[in-house]
């Protein structure tokens, strides 16, 4: 360690330390190396930088904070929670969120750290600090409390900790701090039960589970609207899905919906109803969810054929995750005409929406057209076609008019949109026969940014890889593509000059 830090670290080891002391430090320790700050680094030196933290002056703190971040990331987690249990525990309850930010970091290490988790496990003081904390205002605080928490529950012990002792009874008095508190805790049990069917199962008989599900089917609406997202999560994993049937949560869902025409409030919590459908159906399978649950369908059609812009984005999200799939995009098919038509709205939406519903539906229209390599029989082809076609009366057209758009977002959603279609014949051959469309593909002047200039290169590859394209577009238009693609999405083309004399 150099000298002057070592000097500077024994001073403030007596608490005797001046502000400027600190800072100087501080700046000291930066340019020392974490292992030379392990070998002589001792316990008196961050039990006295914890002692200093003790001060109602914020500079002080902030200077300390500032060095114990540094001292601690050269401390294996084991250490730290052998040695500093106690100045952790000051540090959950430490007026400053900066401390407690510190404090929650260290705690973040050592539930990550195999070895050094099972000694949090016998600290029922400090768990219930952690549980505490989620009732901080501190979001930051807060979130570093469930990520922690949740961690912790990743084993059998943590489980037992967790829900098998007094601990219970402290989530349950944080979540009485308030609606927001209690919607963390929330977010934590659902985090848990996702782990595995085990997991839910020890969430589940505390009770917290059943509670969470009682507040989504009950009258407020606005809890109704914030509980469904956290019911959605749960519903990606199988167990949880299995239980939210067994428990007939998805039936009460579908007839919430169902009787969503006679409630004025419905607007606040049908979104989320009609996501968890539409999620639910991609992890599931989009034909029994559709056939057990016709409402939902009925819904999705109703509200992207609504006037309510933001209905129609709910719609647009849900059939673009609806239409990711084979299977969802032949349920979607089924309703034949009335899907059609609704093409068309979105088409015109593209088009002529505010911006963000615009993006929304651009997306939403990659997802339904794009088809893999080794889905693409004759009469899914017809159909991704068909589709293209129902979009607008030109619709290759309309994505390039909003692709040449001076909006960055716009006019990358134009382009994944050419990207979707690019691996499928009929979209290569609508691509030749528009004049100056293949041009355009190869011409790297039209990029204005990054994100476009990746988005251009993502089309150009998904036209090369094709089996077709060769075929297709003929010698001279692939060796071009190929070219870009070889050159990557940056390059520029050297431009040589030649000096006259007299010039300027």
């Amino acid at each position: 360690m150099a000298e002057a830090a070592a000097a500077l670290l024994e001073r403030a080891a007596r608490r005797d330390a001046a502000l400027e002391e600190l800072r100087a430090l501080r700046l000291a320790l930066q340019a020392v190396p974490p292992a030379a700050l392990r070998a002589q680094l001792g316990e008196h030196h961050l039990a006295a930088l914890f002692g200093l933290l003790a001060v109602s002056d914020r500079e002080q703190v902030s200077a300390c904070v500032a060095i114990l971040e540094r001292l601690l990331q050269a401390l294996e987690p084991l250490y730290v929670i052998q040695n500093l249990r106690e100045e952790l525990q000051k540090g959950l309850v430490h007026p400053e969120d900066s401390v407690k930010i510190l404090t929650m970091s260290q705690v973040g290490r050592i539930v990550e750290d195999s070895a050094a988790v099972t000694e949090i496990l016998h600290s029922p003081e400090l768990l219930g600090q952690i549980i505490n904390c989620i009732g901080g205002e501190k979001i930051a605080v807060a979130k570093e409390a469930i990520k922690s928490l949740s961690r912790i529950a990743q084993s059998q012990e943590g489980l037992e900790a967790l829900f098998g002792s007094s601990l219970l009874g402290d989530l349950r008095n944080v979540m009485a701090t308030s609606d927001v508190v209690r919607y963390r805790v929330y977010e934590l049990i659902v985090e848990i039960s996702s782990v595995s069917a085990e997991s839910l199962n020890y969430c589940a008989s505390s009770g917290l589970i059943p509670e969470l599900i009682g507040e989504l089917t009950g009258e407020d609406v606005l809890v109704r609207a914030t509980c469904i997202e956290m019911v959605t999560s749960l519903a990606h994993t199988p167990h949880g899905r299995q239980y939210l049937a067994q428990q007939g949560v998805i039936d009460k869902i579908s007839n919430i919906i169902l009787g969503a025409e006679s409630d004025p409030f419905s607007s606040f919590y049908l979104p989320g109803f009609v996501k968890f459908f539409g999620n639910l159906a991609v992890v599931d399978s989009p034909q029994q969810i559709c056939e057990r649950y016709p409402v939902f369908m009925e819904k999705v059609f109703e509200m992207a054929e609504s006037q309510d812009p933001t209905m129609i984005g709910v719609a647009v999200d849900t059939l673009g995750i609806l239409g990711s799939n084979v299977e969802g995009k032949q349920v979607l098919q089924k309703t034949r005409s009335r899907f059609q038509s609704l093409l068309s709205k979105i088409g015109h939406q593209a088009k002529n929406a505010p911006t963000e519903l615009r993006l929304r539906c651009l997306d939403a229209i990659s997802s339904l057209l794009y088809l893999p390599p080794e889905q693409q029989t004759e009469d899914l082809l017809r159909m991704t076609e068909s589709w293209f076609t129902s979009l607008s009366s030109q619709p290759l057209e309309l994505f390039r008019s909003i692709s040449t758009q001076p909006f960055p977002d716009l006019h990358c959603g134009a382009l994944r949109v050419f990207t979707a279609i690019a691996n499928q014949p009929w979209a290569q051959k609508l691509m030749l026969n528009s004049p100056g469309f293949v041009e355009y593909v190869v011409d790297r002047s039209v990029e204005p940014d990054k994100a476009s200039k990746d988005a251009k290169y993502e089309l150009v590859k998904a036209l090369v890889n094709s089996k077709t394209i060769a075929e297709i577009f003929g010698n001279q238009y692939y060796l071009r593509l190929r070219a870009y693609l070889h050159e990557g999405p940056y390059y520029v083309k050297a431009v040589s000059t030649t000096a006259v004399e007299g010039a300027e």
